[in-house]
This record gives structure tokens, sequence and C-alpha cells, in this order.
């Protein structure tokens, strides 16, 4: 029979003390299944929902070993290595070790690219109890003599769907080939695909394995909805929700993805020259200005934080409210990954996306309507919603020529309110000099919110 509460586990008293102090009492059931059979050694596969405390799962156990062993790391030498997909769960997870760490003696560092890597090399060169790790910058502190991982005692690959993927696979043989045989390996994750679980299958020995909930299940406490919207109108219905949103529950923080890093910028000037205050995250930021970001979003200085798919996994903060995808996301298992980062450890929240017109929208929204084995509802009550939009999706039902305009919206002003759209024909500027004083003067005072263009992600 499991334990249900922290207290009864076989851990030692500075981790109990730590516990104590964080208020943790009862324990998740991806917890209460995965850290008996981690304190005996085995090696483990576990998928459960995110905010369910699968980094508490797989600390307590190592730190528990690591302390009642009493060996040292030697020079360079890493005795314990998690592996992450982003720089933002490098953090989380590191974080996590030294609180539950608290009162132990040990040496817990990270190390992730997009930073110098002075710092990271002298944290290294006296060896280190556990390291979380990007995989490219591993890789290269290793081929520079500066990480030795011959003397692994337990490797673990967290989100470990997105760490076999093909974009880390290559980098992930690599490092594996470099840690001992003789090992336990922990693979945890939200979401698990039927062949990356075959591909796991090689990296474990004999393995135990733990599915919480079915794959792809999201928090049952997340109030899922869908809103049927033209793409030109995407912006407007988005300030109209923020608004709602920032007036009426300011005590509550959004969150809002969008497929590109130029449409997180974009949307980020709009909100704050609108009044509600926003950051961004995403690949063209540095680490510093995406941990600065992260922080005031955490602190409520900026309650609303627009983020690329970087932001899908290792963002841990409480009362984020409200997930918005203003869009869907390409791969439907970060759809999974990105309302997870509302209702967590056991609170509730919402979780808004945005479907237009054009045909990704159509694949992408069935497809995470089949992962979730769920229809998500629809909202209806709002000025922008399109019924020729929300039959493409639902009964596949082809769009009448007039719901085919892609441009971006017109006669928008940043309030998201509608205005005429007839305008009086004006001449073209005979002088390049009026023109670009035009242009300027335009700029000075705020141009109507005309929506999104397309950038890279």
């Amino acid at each position: 029979m499991s334990h249900t509460e922290f207290k009864d586990l076989p851990l030692i008293e500075p981790l109990q003390r730590a516990l104590a102090e964080k208020g943790y009492a009862e324990q998740s059931p991806i917890q209460a299944q995965a850290i008996p059979l981690l304190l005996e050694g085995r090696d483990l596969l576990a998928c459960a929902q995110t905010g369910t405390g699968k980094t508490a799962a797989f600390a307590l156990p190592m730190l528990n070993r690591i302390a009642t062993q009493g060996r040292k790391p030697f020079r360079r030498g890493v005795r314990n290595l998690i592996l992450v997909p982003t720089r933002e769960l490098a953090v989380q997870v590191t974080e996590s070790f030294r609180t539950y760490g608290a009162h132990l003696d040990l040496k817990i560092a990270m190390i992730y690219g997009g930073v110098s890597q002075t710092p990271q090399t002298k944290e290294l060169y006296f060896g280190l109890d556990v390291l979380v790790a990007t995989t490219g910058r591993l890789l290269d502190l290793i081929k520079q003599g500066h990480a030795n991982l011959s003397g692994v005692e337990c490797l673990v690959l967290d989100e470990a769907d997105r760490m076999l993927a093909m974009g880390f696979i290559d980098d992930l043989r690599e490092i594996v080939s470099d840690v001992p045989k003789e090992r336990q390996t922990l693979l945890f994750s939200a979401t698990m695909a039927k062949g990356v679980a075959k591909l796991a299958a090689g990296l474990l020995n004999n393995p135990e394995e733990i599915r919480i909930t079915p794959e792809g299940t999201t928090a049952e406490k997340i109030d899922q909805s869908v809103l049927f919207v033209r793409l030109r109108d995407k912006p407007a219905l988005l300030l109209d929700l923020l608004h709602s949103q920032y007036f009426e529950k300011k005590e509550e923080l959004c969150l809002i993805f969008t497929r590109t890093k130029r449409d997180a910028r974009l949307i980020a000037t709009h909100l704050n020259r609108d009044g509600i205050r926003s950051d961004t995250i995403h690949g063209d930021r540095t680490q510093a200005a995406r941990e600065d970001a992260l922080r005031r979003f955490k602190l409520g200085e900026t309650p609303v934080l627009v983020a690329t798919d970087v932001a899908a996994r290792g963002i841990d903060v409480k009362n984020i409210g409200l997930v918005i995808n203003y869009d869907l996301p390409m791969d439907a298992e970060n759809y999974v990954h990105r309302i997870g980062r509302t209702a967590r450890a056991g609170e509730s929240g919402r979780a808004m996306s945005f479907c237009s017109e054009i045909d990704q929208d159509v694949s992408r929204f069935k497809a995470i309507e089949r992962l979730i084995k769920q229809t998500i509802s629809t909202v209806r009550a709002h000025d922008f919603h399109d019924e020729a939009i929300e039959g493409l999706h639902r009964e596949g039902i082809p769009l009448p020529e007039d719901a085919k305009d892609r441009r971006p919206a017109r006669g928008v002003r940043a309030s998201g309110k509608r205005v005429a759209k007839t305008r009086a024909p004006q001449e073209k500027p005979k002088d390049k000099d009026v023109s670009a004083g035009r242009a300027a003067k335009q700029k000075r005072a705020g141009r109507p919110f005309r929506g999104f263009g397309r950038g890279r992600p």
C-alpha cells in the first residue's frame, strides 16, 4: 500500500525538515507510486500530468541516496545528471533540488546555453553531486574537457518525450555513451507517444512503468474552451478578453502563447500601449532577460506574459488563472503542456484557444481533440464569433467565399473596438520627405492595432 503523507516515507531528517518548512504534507499520486520504487534503486518510466509534482518524485529519492552514501564527487565529475529540454525547466528543476536539499551539504548546479560558460566551468571543476543541464551546452563542455560523466550514478530525462524527439536524439546518444552502463535511469514526462516509449526502453534496465493518467490527459480542473474567430479579428478579441481578465481578476496572471517570436513581441508591445502590463519570453531574448521577465511575472509586476513554446514546459508559477493559445501549437502534445501552466498543484484554471479559418488551424484543432479525447467547449458569447469557421472545424463545412478573407485586421483600434472601415481616398505624397513626416506622426500618435504577421518561431 502506498504512503499518502511525506512523513511516512523513509527519508532522512534533513529532507523531512525541508518538506515541513515548505508545507508539503500529502503526496501526489505520481509521488506516492514513484518514490518507494526509486528508493529501492529501480529504473522507471513515468507518465503523469503537468503540475503533479514529478520533480519531487525523482529529486527526493536522489537526494536521500546521495546524503546516506556519503561519497564525494571527483574533480570535474558528476554523480547525478538530469537532462532537460529548455533553460526555463533547468532553472525550475535546480530550484527544486536546492529547496529540498536546503539542509544538506551538497554541490548542485545547472548549465545551459545562451550565457557565458565561465561560471559553469568553475562549478564543474570541483565536481558536482547534482547537475541539471541542457544537452547542447553539456556536450560542448564535455568536448572541452570541463565535464566528466564516467561517475554518473543516476541519469534522469525530464520531459522525456521532448528529449527523445528528433531535435535532441543525437545529442542524447552522445551523452549516454559517456555515462556508465551500470546506473539508475529515470524517464519522466507528461506525454509519452508509443514510438518514443519504445525508444526509451533501450535506455532502461528492467524498468517499472507508471502511468497516472491516459496518454494526453489534461488536468481535470482546467476549464478548456475554444473561440472561433477570423484571423483578422484575433487581436481585437484578445484585447477584449484581457481587459475583462485584467480589470475583473487582477490577482490572477495570464500566459499567452504565440507561434512566432515576432508575434510575441508585437502582442506585448500593443498590450502595453493599451494599458495592460506585459512582457515576453522567446528564443531571441537573452537568458538574463528571460529570467527577469519570469521573475516580474511571478511577482505580478507584469500580469501578462506572452511566450512561444519555449515556455510551454518548465514554468511553474502560482496563480496563473488563464492560458490563451493565441495560435494553436504545431504539435498537439504541446497543447497539453501549454495549458498545464495553469491549474498547478490541484488549483483550478482556464484555457482558451483561438481557432481561425486557415487550413493549419483545422488540422491542428482536430489533432488536439483526438489527443485529449475530449470535445472542447465553444464560447460564442463574444463580438467576434464566426459560425462559418465553427462549421468548418466541427462539421467540415466549406467556408463561404466572404469568410476566406485572410488579410490583417483593419479598422480595429488598440482598445479592441471596431471603427468604420471606409476611408476617403487619399492622394499619394509627391515628396518623400512629406511621406516620412507623416509616418513619424502616425507612429507617435499610435496606429490602429492591425494584427500580426508571420515570422519565425
